[in-house]
């Protein structure tokens, strides 16, 4: 579609969207509602995110040059990023209704991992005062390296649509942050990698009616039949293709924020744009994680 035609879309389907997580459209309990309207600011972030503007002040650049007979309402820069920090409640409730509306939440099976959110360089943490008290040192075994941030933690259906996302410290074990996830929202089986691995952990889901299934190391036996094994490791490259949309298209490993509630603000912006993104591929009869060519720019 072209490119006027998907600014559209967004934000019909922000408006509806709005009316159902926000009723009466304003989130705030005091005060005059802003110039420019949610619809119009979350239009202007999930596009942007879209169209690969990931920092703040690069959307607000964007749209004031190219589209400002569009939003008149747009004002200065330091009060439209401060507006769209201050929704970043609501995007985490569009992204939900999204997911809702996508079926998520009534998948037979989910899947589960991580991935590193750094928030400095290295070799400049000893300098480095943001985050401090928040972030710490993690591992990413995918990429062998050290990294100081944090860690990010994504469920998924097995056909890509994200029904969760949590952030906490990089240091934090996989298996204790997974409880932080909607599980309670869901059945079926929970698909995970060897770092899901212990036997309390599966002990816990299984009363929670989650069946955890995970490769074993090398060490463990198996009584497993081969085909099921090769199975669960196939499916679960749907959520490695997720991780890599995140990372690459919506730049989620790149945030810019220099506190954590901005910075919160900025991951639900791009699950909710990616979540949306999925929305109206269904609604187009596309392959639901196919983003190349669903925009004309």
């Amino acid at each position: 579609m072209s490119l006027e035609t998907f600014i559209i879309t967004i934000y019909c389907h922000l408006c509806t969207a709005l009316e159902v997580v926000v009723p009466g459209g304003n989130p705030r309990s005091r005060g005059f509602p802003p110039k420019l309207s949610d619809a119009e600011a979350l239009t202007m972030e999930f596009v942007g995110a879209f169209l690969g503007y990931h920092s703040d002040k690069a959307i607000w650049e964007y749209w004031r040059r190219h589209w400002a007979p569009w939003f008149p309402h747009l004002g200065d820069r330091s009060t439209f990023v401060r507006q769209l920090a201050n929704l970043w409640q609501i995007k985490a409730l569009l992204h939900q209704h999204w997911a809702g509306t996508l079926g998520a939440f009534e998948a037979p099976v989910h899947l589960v991992d991580g991935f590193p959110v750094p928030v400095c360089h290295p070799k400049r943490v000893s300098r480095h005062t943001v985050f401090r008290g928040e972030a710490d040192w993690g591992f990413c075994a995918s990429k062998d390296q050290y990294y100081f941030g944090f860690h990010a933690m994504l469920l998924t259906t097995a056909e890509g649509v994200i029904a969760g996302v949590t952030l906490t410290a990089a240091s934090m074990d996989e298996r204790d942050s997974v409880f932080d996830l909607p599980l309670e929202r869901i059945r079926g089986a929970l698909l995970g990698d060897k770092g899901f691995i212990r036997p309390v952990l599966t002990e816990d889901l299984s009363g929670m009616g989650i069946a955890l299934h995970t490769p074993l190391r090398d060490n463990m036996r198996d009584s497993r039949p081969k085909s099921f094994v090769a199975q669960i490791v196939s499916v679960r490259r749907r959520i490695e293709t997720v991780i890599g949309q995140l990372a690459e298209r919506f730049s989620m490993e790149r945030n810019g924020a220099r506190k954590l509630w901005p910075l919160v603000s900025r991951i639900y912006r791009k699950v909710a744009a990616h979540t949306l993104g999925v929305l109206i591929n269904k609604s187009l009869g596309r392959p639901l994680l196919e983003f190349e060519g669903l925009v004309t720019v």
